[in-house]
């Protein structure tokens, strides 16, 4: 080859020193001559001809031999960048030792027009969109070649395994050097498969194996949502996963003989997969031996694999290296980074096992350095603060699993992302651990607009969630907003002009004070309705208004464990009313006020708070005024309700729990069940007006202005489960509900987190202890959607079917819609 292009150099060379007769080489003896210049001919398109001279790889100066083979490398260079038809190489003139070349190019052609015939409209505007291929751009083979590819490539997928393409290429009549290229496509038939036929299979029929092939499937009936397309990468695949599933069940030398493929007709296939299953074995006996730090009792019981159970080898994996509580975890979690288990057959007698674990301890390994990268806008003690792991500690598997969901639960970060890298020095007997974050926005704008109480609102809000209260007056940090110390501050409105008008404030920093996880939190709001509706301004006198004012201390807990939190607050409301009566509240005119202490004790293990997995959530509190009835001597019989509620006193229980379970993958089986009871000293004063429960509906508490804890029950309108008493009165002073969800995710990217949800759910509303019958429960089931978006945090609909009628509500129940707004607990 090289001899080739020398050959063809010289020739080219020759040709043109003939044509010019004032330059004489002579090609019998290489003379070396320094390049005094470089001229680039022949090319019309390419703009910069500086950048292709360099792609010669000759510059002014050079020392170049006369004949070489560093002529040949120029042609190489030139055909390798698949940019030009024709490469050649001129002698302009020599004069001395300094010589002039000329390089002589020729553009491949540009493409003017890309078509695709032989296929659907659809077809060949979602190719276009896969191949990008622009106006403009060069034709070179490996742009072919690619069309080629990828056409053949969307067609497979689509179980044309025949499909023709050719590419044609005609001349633009209109723009020199361009050419207009032509795919020309014959999908031919989709073949599918008729039938997988087993042989040499006696321990599993082969209705069971053919479930193991979870993407290679016969076209029968039962796989009526299962593709019957022959892939090759996929039927690969499920070799795999069919021997793995003889593995599992003990047949640890089972082996795929051969497997071939037969067509049967034009458009159907037959698989052959030969079988030789091997014979089933069992775990006999499991002994240890290097173990110093852990009896040999201790770490068989921790492996949890008897005697006698089915040699599954994956098993086996999974309790010694892969599980949470697996064996090495034991030494992981306890600074012996450096131990490995080796599990060696020592024998195999008949069908049984005997394993030997060989365990090298090595040395305790600590902490030398803990790396934070990715965080662009966090404040990276934020971040340190949170973490389990601290230099100078032991190394410790769990603590860096608990590391990872701490700052999961910041909601700064990815969750999907975020990755503990240890990095080991056995030269030192240290670690560096190094967790790369990817930032996610998460503060949430709320621009909406809806309808309720018989009036449509408009509600404007934003929530900052890494906020930074200390560089409030610094004009710099404002981007748009300071932040990245982790606080929370959120601001919103809601108005119908003179109607109706609510705002509120609320501020948490996480770590108050900044050294222990001690919560402070701060809330006020004001609401104001007039009377009237949103068609008529009749009554527009008539008015109620509530202001509230609470403080929030909270703190972690490490008793029982340190997943348990402690929140107390204490909190001011006011209520005022103005000939209020006809709207159906206890009293017409008057004040109330209600000052109450709160304490909640929580746990919450969920590994993440968009879309757990594992864990679990739940809490009791407590809720308490004063018994100020205890320190009087009014005859509250004989009392107008608007003396008698001057001062609210009740004492209010709830407890609310979640569970996720993952079942398989990513699907997770949710489970909730949640209580309240509102409770009161005095017989004489009964159940409070203020803090009761409302049932049914969304659960959104746009318009809540009286007071009440809006419970979600979808399947049922919105307030239609709570019991009325006397005219238009509601008062809900017990519920309970139960929810079963499973849900599954569609999208998990930090621009967006989506999932489906499948739910049941029951629940009711009691007036008081007598009426209260936790089992009769109104039912409902339905599916759902949820989309957390950073920008305007979590949003859904559900479409529910109410089974149960309800007292006086007609069209409480059946088909009903619910939408979510904002995570709820």
């Amino acid at each position: 080859m090289r001899f080739l292009l020398i050959f063809s150099f010289l020739l080219c060379l020759k040709l043109s020193v003939e044509a010019q007769s004032d330059v004489y080489v002579d090609y019998t003896i290489p003379t070396e001559y320094e390049i005094a210049g470089i001229r680039i001919s022949g090319v019309k398109y390419l703009q910069d001809l500086d950048i292709v001279a360099t792609l010669s790889g000759l510059k002014v100066g050079d020392k170049i031999a006369i004949p070489s083979d560093r002529i040949s490398d120029v042609i190489k260079k030139y055909w390798k960048q698949g940019l030009f038809s024709d490469v050649k190489l001129f002698i302009d003139s020599i004069a001395g030792d300094k010589i002039y070349l000329n390089i002589e190019l020729k553009e491949r052609p540009r493409i003017s027009e890309f078509r695709i015939v032989g296929v659907k409209e659809a077809e060949e505007k979602e190719l276009k969109e896969k191949l990008e291929i622009k106006k403009g751009m060069q034709l070179t083979d490996n742009l072919e070649n690619g069309i080629n590819y990828s056409i053949r490539n969307y067609y497979v997928d689509k179980g044309y395994y025949n499909v023709k393409i050719s590419i044609e290429k005609q001349n633009s009549a209109v723009e020199e050097n361009n050419t207009i290229v032509i795919a020309r496509i014959d999908k031919g038939v989709k073949i599918k498969i008729r039938e997988i036929i087993f042989i040499g299979n006696k321990a599993f029929d082969e209705y069971r194996l053919q479930r193991t092939l979870k993407e290679t499937r016969e076209r029968k009936w039962r796989y009526f949502f299962k593709s019957s397309r022959y892939l090759p990468e996929k039927y690969e695949e499920d070799k795999e996963k069919l021997l793995a599933h003889y593995n599992k069940n003990g047949f640890r030398d089972a082996q795929i003989v051969k497997d071939s493929i037969a067509m049967v007709s034009e458009d159907r296939m037959d698989i052959y997969i030969t079988l030789r299953e091997g014979q089933k074995f069992y775990f006999r006996d499991i002994t240890w031996s290097g173990n110093t730090k852990y009896s040999s009792e201790a770490l068989s019981v921790n492996l949890g694999i008897k005697r006698g159970e089915v040699y599954d080898q994956d098993l086996l994996d999974k309790r010694l290296y892969i599980d949470e509580d697996a064996v090495s975890s034991l030494y992981l979690d306890n600074g012996y980074l450096f131990s490995s288990i080796d599990p060696v057959e020592i024998l195999v007698s008949g069908d049984s096992i005997d394993l030997e674990m060989r365990i090298t301890e090595g040395n305790k390994a600590s902490l030398s350095e803990v790396i934070i990268q990715g965080n662009t806008k966090t404040n990276e003690h934020v971040i340190r603060r949170e973490l389990r792991t601290k230099p100078g500690d032991l190394f410790s598997k769990k603590d860096i699993i608990r590391s990872v969901r701490e700052l999961a639960q910041l909601g700064h970060f990815d969750p999907e992302q975020i990755a503990p890298n240890p990095i080991p020095h056995p030269e030192d007997g240290t670690v560096d651990v190094k967790y790369d974050l990817v930032e996610k926005p998460n503060d949430q704008l709320e621009l909406s607009g809806g309808w309720g109480a018989g009036m449509i609102v408009g509600t404007l809000g934003v929530k900052f969630n890494n906020f930074s209260a200390k560089n409030f007056f610094k004009a710099s940090a404002w981007r748009p907003v300071p932040s990245g110390d982790g606080q929370q501050l959120s601001l919103r409105a809601q108005t119908n002009g003179k109607i109706y008008q609510a705002y509120s404030l609320n501020f948490v920093e996480p770590w108050f004070g900044g050294k222990k996880p001690n919560s402070f939190s701060i809330s006020m709001y004001h609401t104001i309705r007039t009377g009237g509706s949103f068609y008529t301004k009749t009554g527009s006198d008539k008015s109620f208004k509530v202001s509230g004012l609470s403080f929030g201390l909270g703190r972690r807990l490490k008793w029982p464990d340190d997943y348990f939190t402690m929140f107390n607050e204490i909190g001011i409301q006011n209520y005022t009313l103005k000939d209020y009566g006809a709207m159906g509240f206890v009293f017409a005119d008057g004040s109330s006020n209600n000052l109450s202490f709160t304490t909640t004790i929580g746990r919450n293990s969920l590994d993440q708070p968009i879309y757990p997995r594992t864990g679990s959530n739940f809490s009791v509190s407590l809720q308490i005024t004063p018994p100020y009835s205890a320190f009087s001597d009014l005859n509250y019989d004989t009392m107008a309700d608007a003396q008698k509620y001057k001062w609210i006193e009740y004492h209010k229980w709830k407890f609310n729990s979640q569970w996720v379970t993952s079942l398989v993958g990513n699907l997770v089986l949710f489970t909730r069940a949640d209580f309240g009871y509102l409770a009161y000293y005095s017989k004489k004063i009964g159940p409070s007006p203020f803090e009761s429960f409302d049932v049914g509906g969304d659960g959104l508490s746009n318009y809540n202005l009286y007071g009440r804890d809006i419970i979600a029950q979808r399947g049922y309108a919105n307030g239609s489960l709570t019991p009325v008493i006397g005219v238009n009165n509601k008062s809900g002073n017990i519920y309970n509900k139960v929810t079963l969800e499973l849900r599954y995710p569609f999208v998990l990217k930090t621009s967006a987190t989506v999932y489906g949800l499948a739910f049941f759910e029951g629940g009711n509303c009691w007036y008081d202890s007598k009426t209260f019958n936790p089992f009769d429960m109104k039912r409902a089931l339905g599916v759902g959607i949820r989309a957390f978006l950073p920008m305007f945090g979590l949003l859904g609909v559900d479409w529910g079917y109410g089974f149960d009628e309800v007292p006086g509500g007609s069209s409480a129940n059946k088909s009903q819609f619910a939408f979510t707004i904002g995570q709820q607990f």
